[in-house]
């Protein structure tokens, strides 16, 4: 692993913040001030500490924050957990591979802010999700921005939904555009979010079948 090249982050900077543009009028910079005005600074200590304990903390949550996005909106129910009932997005096979401190930055984070009795109960934990990717941005080497609050939590969560929505390794450059494009992103920021895993690692089985089937007679190399 090492520290992201600032073009690139700068690329993802903008891939990332066009997930964090208003859909409502409800969603602006300072949604919290009379309710919770110090939670920027709770979530970003919580995210620092994480960062000096794993740098893993960077690619866990940039992709948590990704895959949350891309299935139903950034409502940060791929945190949920499954029940006896209902088989959730956090346990899709797409899903298995995304590391849990992604999750605990998020858990930890929202624990801290609960933890302040004016802001008990009032930040979601979609906010501090999108709040937490742009702190682990910075501390890796990128630049700061700006990021839109008053995202609601998401109310259900089904592993169905991930079914389609997320690209697949398997895919050609085709698909990856047009999946890309139908959430409003440029082939620009397909490329920007996809190099994101330069910070993180795969798994091998998502490209092994590339490595172990390639013919030297192709015209492309397997990875």
């Amino acid at each position: 692993m090492g520290r992201l090249n600032p073009i690139l982050v700068w690329s993802l900077c903008l891939s990332l913040c066009l997930f964090l543009c208003p859909t409502s009028a409800q969603l602006k910079t300072n949604f919290y001030a009379n309710v919770c005005p110090n939670v920027e600074n709770i979530v970003k200590n919580v995210v620092t500490q994480k960062f000096q304990q794993t740098f893993v903390t960077v690619p866990a949550t940039i992709r948590l924050f990704f895959h949350d996005c891309f299935v139903q909106g950034c409502d940060a129910s791929v945190i949920v957990a499954s029940t006896g009932n209902n088989k959730a997005e956090k346990d899709h096979p797409d899903n298995l591979s995304l590391a849990g401190d992604g999750f605990d930055t998020v858990i930890k984070a929202k624990a801290a802010v609960d933890a302040v009795p004016q802001c008990k109960n009032k930040v979601s934990c979609a906010d501090i999700l999108a709040l937490a990717t742009r702190d682990v941005i910075v501390l890796s080497g990128g630049p700061s921005y700006a990021v839109e609050l008053g995202r609601l939590d998401g109310l259900s969560s089904s592993s169905k939904n991930v079914d389609g929505n997320l690209p697949q390794p398997t895919f050609n450059l085709n698909q990856l555009n047009s999946m890309f494009a139908s959430h409003g992103l440029s082939q620009a920021d397909m490329v920007a979010l996809s190099a994101a895993h330069t910070v993180g690692f795969s798994h091998c089985n998502k490209f092994s079948n590339r490595i172990y089937s390639f013919s030297p007679g192709t015209q492309w190399t397997p990875v």
